[in-house]
């Protein structure tokens, strides 16, 4: 008899995704959203530096459920008849089977283990609808799982930079992205920026042009008492020629 369930694809079914990491409980983005197939954990992305060369598989969220890349899965294993789903441009695959009480027995496509309607030509609805499928049918998945001796997240995934951390220190710049939300993070290119709003400190409108113009506090705040000045002061009274 061939292999029944590899430790990788009983992990990716069992552990338990999006919940805070015990080890780093007290850190920001601390919940657990990959899958190390070496090791059979779920880590978060503060663990991956050291699960690093191990192989990575991101977990995702959709409707309250787990789901994976379609085109991470296939290097693991056969995804053909699993209806897959388009989320932000890719297309995912259900980790858990979702059973859906059919209404009624009619004519139509359905899953083959937890009877939830699909479109055709699929017949799964996830990847544990198939497993458990090819497992009745088949007692065997090895025809089915495909070797992949290397797998690495994706280039746009967060990984935090933990600068308290001495083992992160040996991590290459390419492995560690710097946090958008850090407003210091903008770089040089912010030096200019700064040093223009330090000169200027306010905007004056100007009633005819309707422009703004950027002029020094000081300047500002004299510029509004002369014109409070000006419009305090009351006008003489007027000449008139003498009446012949």
């Amino acid at each position: 008899m061939g292999i029944r369930k590899p430790a990788w694809l009983e992990a990716l079914y069992a552990q338990k995704f999006f919940t805070a990491c015990p080890i780093h409980v007290n850190s920001k983005k601390n919940e657990k959203n990959i899958c190390c197939l070496d090791c059979c954990i779920s880590i978060c992305p503060h663990c991956v530096h050291i699960h690093r060369f191990h192989r990575l598989l991101q977990v995702r969220r959709y409707v309250y459920h787990d789901v994976v890349r379609m085109e991470d899965l296939e290097r693991l294993i056969d995804c053909s008849n699993v209806q897959a789903y388009t989320i932000n441009s890719a297309k995912v695959v259900f980790i858990k089977k979702r059973p859906q009480n059919r209404q009624f027995k009619g004519s139509g496509n359905y899953c083959t283990s937890c009877d939830r309607s699909l479109q055709e030509p699929f017949i799964h609805c996830s990847l544990g609808c198939k497993v458990d499928f090819v497992l009745k049918h088949y007692r065997d998945l090895t025809p089915f799982l495909r070797v992949c001796n290397s797998l690495q997240l994706g280039p746009d995934f967060f990984i935090p930079n933990d600068t308290g951390d001495d083992e992160m220190t040996n991590e290459t710049p390419h492995s560690t992205v710097v946090d958008s939300d850090d407003p210091m993070s903008s770089g040089s290119g912010s030096s200019g920026s700064e040093n223009m709003s330090m000169m200027c400190t306010g905007f004056v409108r100007k009633k005819r042009s309707g422009l703004y113009s950027c002029e020094r506090f000081s300047s500002r705040v004299h510029s509004e008492e002369d014109m409070a000045t000006s419009m305090s002061r009351r006008k003489g009274i007027p000449q008139r020629s003498p009446m012949c």
